[in-house]
Protein backbone atom coordinates (compact mmCIF):
# COMPACT_ATOMS: atom_id res chain seq x y z
CA UNK A 1 0.00 0.00 0.00
CA UNK A 2 1.26 3.50 -0.81
CA UNK A 3 2.62 5.51 2.09
CA UNK A 4 0.62 8.59 2.99
CA UNK A 5 -2.66 7.32 1.59
CA UNK A 6 -5.37 7.14 4.21
CA UNK A 7 -7.75 4.20 4.03
CA UNK A 8 -11.44 4.98 3.85
CA UNK A 9 -13.41 4.10 6.98
CA UNK A 10 -16.07 1.43 6.91
CA UNK A 11 -18.38 0.59 9.81
CA UNK A 12 -19.78 -2.95 9.89
CA UNK A 13 -22.65 -3.74 12.28
CA UNK A 14 -23.65 -7.31 13.14
CA UNK A 15 -24.75 -9.03 16.35
CA UNK A 16 -22.85 -12.20 15.34
CA UNK A 17 -19.28 -11.83 16.63
CA UNK A 18 -17.81 -14.30 14.12
CA UNK A 19 -19.20 -12.22 11.24
CA UNK A 20 -17.53 -9.11 12.69
CA UNK A 21 -14.14 -10.87 12.72
CA UNK A 22 -14.60 -12.31 9.23
CA UNK A 23 -15.72 -9.01 7.75
CA UNK A 24 -12.85 -7.06 9.32
CA UNK A 25 -10.36 -9.68 8.13
CA UNK A 26 -11.65 -9.59 4.53
CA UNK A 27 -11.54 -5.81 4.20
CA UNK A 28 -8.65 -4.74 6.48
CA UNK A 29 -6.24 -4.23 3.55
CA UNK A 30 -8.50 -1.79 1.74
CA UNK A 31 -10.43 -0.09 4.54
CA UNK A 32 -10.07 1.05 8.10
CA UNK A 33 -12.80 -1.29 9.38
CA UNK A 34 -14.68 -0.42 12.55
CA UNK A 35 -17.08 -3.02 13.93
CA UNK A 36 -20.08 -2.75 16.24
CA UNK A 37 -22.24 -5.55 17.63
CA UNK A 38 -25.45 -3.51 17.98
CA UNK A 39 -27.20 -0.47 16.57
CA UNK A 40 -26.54 1.48 19.77
CA UNK A 41 -22.83 0.66 19.67
CA UNK A 42 -22.74 1.66 16.00
CA UNK A 43 -24.32 5.05 16.79
CA UNK A 44 -21.55 5.61 19.36
CA UNK A 45 -18.92 4.71 16.75
CA UNK A 46 -20.43 7.19 14.28
CA UNK A 47 -20.32 9.92 16.95
CA UNK A 48 -16.62 9.22 17.57
CA UNK A 49 -15.59 8.60 13.95
CA UNK A 50 -16.82 11.51 11.89
CA UNK A 51 -14.91 10.35 8.80
CA UNK A 52 -16.76 7.04 8.26
CA UNK A 53 -17.72 6.82 4.58
CA UNK A 54 -19.55 3.50 4.42
CA UNK A 55 -21.84 1.58 6.78
CA UNK A 56 -22.94 -2.00 6.22
CA UNK A 57 -25.44 -3.28 8.75
CA UNK A 58 -27.01 -6.64 9.37
CA UNK A 59 -30.80 -6.41 9.09
CA UNK A 60 -31.93 -8.70 11.90
CA UNK A 61 -30.43 -7.80 15.25
CA UNK A 62 -31.91 -7.79 18.75
CA UNK A 63 -33.29 -4.50 20.10
CA UNK A 64 -32.79 -2.51 16.88
CA UNK A 65 -33.05 -3.75 13.29
CA UNK A 66 -30.58 -2.65 10.66
CA UNK A 67 -33.10 -0.28 9.09
CA UNK A 68 -33.98 1.22 12.49
CA UNK A 69 -30.27 1.80 13.10
CA UNK A 70 -29.78 3.35 9.65
CA UNK A 71 -32.77 5.65 10.13
CA UNK A 72 -31.22 6.93 13.38
CA UNK A 73 -27.72 7.07 11.93
CA UNK A 74 -28.84 9.15 8.93
CA UNK A 75 -30.00 11.91 11.29
CA UNK A 76 -26.43 12.08 12.64
CA UNK A 77 -24.42 11.33 9.48
CA UNK A 78 -26.64 11.81 6.40
CA UNK A 79 -23.78 11.75 3.86
CA UNK A 80 -22.61 8.20 4.48
CA UNK A 81 -23.34 5.36 2.05
CA UNK A 82 -25.50 2.89 4.00
CA UNK A 83 -26.06 -0.75 2.98
CA UNK A 84 -28.04 -3.63 4.47
CA UNK A 85 -26.84 -7.21 4.80
CA UNK A 86 -29.42 -9.95 5.30
CA UNK A 87 -29.59 -13.69 5.50
CA UNK A 88 -33.17 -13.53 4.28
CA UNK A 89 -34.88 -12.62 1.03
CA UNK A 90 -35.23 -9.04 -0.08
CA UNK A 91 -38.23 -7.84 1.94
CA UNK A 92 -40.69 -5.10 0.97
CA UNK A 93 -39.28 -3.08 3.88
CA UNK A 94 -35.75 -3.24 2.42
CA UNK A 95 -37.06 -2.56 -1.12
CA UNK A 96 -38.81 0.58 0.15
CA UNK A 97 -35.63 1.71 1.92
CA UNK A 98 -33.69 1.35 -1.35
CA UNK A 99 -36.34 3.21 -3.35
CA UNK A 100 -36.41 6.01 -0.75
CA UNK A 101 -32.59 6.10 -0.83
CA UNK A 102 -32.23 5.23 2.85
CA UNK A 103 -29.90 2.44 1.77
CA UNK A 104 -27.76 2.30 -1.35
CA UNK A 105 -27.68 -1.48 -1.68
CA UNK A 106 -28.49 -4.74 0.01
CA UNK A 107 -26.22 -7.76 0.19
CA UNK A 108 -27.09 -11.37 1.01
CA UNK A 109 -25.56 -13.50 3.74
CA UNK A 110 -23.26 -15.22 3.66
CA UNK A 111 -21.63 -12.09 2.30
CA UNK A 112 -19.56 -12.19 -0.86
CA UNK A 113 -16.39 -10.13 -0.24
CA UNK A 114 -15.86 -9.63 -3.99
CA UNK A 115 -19.39 -8.26 -4.51
CA UNK A 116 -19.09 -5.89 -1.55
CA UNK A 117 -15.55 -4.86 -2.50
CA UNK A 118 -16.57 -4.03 -6.07
CA UNK A 119 -19.50 -1.94 -4.84
CA UNK A 120 -17.36 0.00 -2.36
CA UNK A 121 -14.39 0.47 -4.68
CA UNK A 122 -16.67 1.87 -7.39
CA UNK A 123 -17.21 4.86 -5.11
CA UNK A 124 -20.89 4.18 -4.84
CA UNK A 125 -22.97 6.58 -2.86
CA UNK A 126 -26.40 8.06 -2.69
Amino acid sequence: MNQGITKRKLLYVDDEILNLYLFRDYFKNDFDVIVAKSGEEAIEELMENTDVQFVISDMRMPEMSGLEFITKAKTIRPNITYCILTGYDLTPEIQTAIIEKKVARYFSKPFDPTEIGLFLSAGNGL
